[in-house]
């Protein structure tokens, strides 16, 4: 099967930031499964929407897509109330460095990552996205305002206001229920 001139350029252009998409959708939306959908149905309406013209940042527009997409899908599939939980694919995006040596940090590892990604499924959708998108996708502030439609002024306050309830969410003893 030979592909259109506008899907090689397609697959050149976007397909490379489909990990970055993937990560998003699975913050956003707290399951990997769930992820790989709206990262499909992105594909789909990046490709509707591509006309084989030059994109000025790719990975913002491919990430704006799966924004919507996701935002979607969440109002399709889930109730408002609901509370996201933990999925265990989600360490492996997070990016945990080396493999701990002894049982025991392998322990405090995975109780640390827990932590982290129970604070980071508390953290209100405008401050988890935000924090994701610079953090976890390495996005610049500006890029990040062009995906979400805010202020660069609004980024960097909704990214440190994330900051600071992660840091406080953190600091709170371990064995608090």
């Amino acid at each position: 099967m030979t592909s259109t001139p506008a899907e090689r350029l397609f697959t050149e252009v976007v397909l490379p930031h489909l990990d970055d998409a993937l990560t998003l959708a699975r913050w956003l939306t707290g399951n990997a499964t769930d992820a790989q959908d709206v990262v499909q149905e992105a594909c789909l309406r990046a490709f509707k929407a591509f006309e084989g013209g030059r994109i000025e940042n790719p990975r913002a527009w491919l990430l704006t897509i799966t924004r919507n997409a996701a935002f979607t899908w969440l109002a399709r599939n889930r109730p408002k109330s609901l509370v996201l939980t933990a999925d265990p694919d989600m360490e492996e995006t997070a990016g945990s460095a080396e493999r701990p040596e002894t049982p025991e940090e392998a322990v405090t590892a995975a109780a640390d990552a827990d932590r982290l990604e129970k604070a980071m499924a508390a953290l209100p959708q405008a401050y988890r996205e935000t924090i994701v998108m610079r953090e976890i996708n390495g996005l610049a502030y500006r890029e990040i305002a062009e995906v979400t439609g805010v202020p660069i002024g609004t980024v960097m306050s909704r990214l440190a206001r994330a900051r600071n309830l992660l840091i406080a969410a953190l600091a709170e003893p371990k064995d608090r229920p």
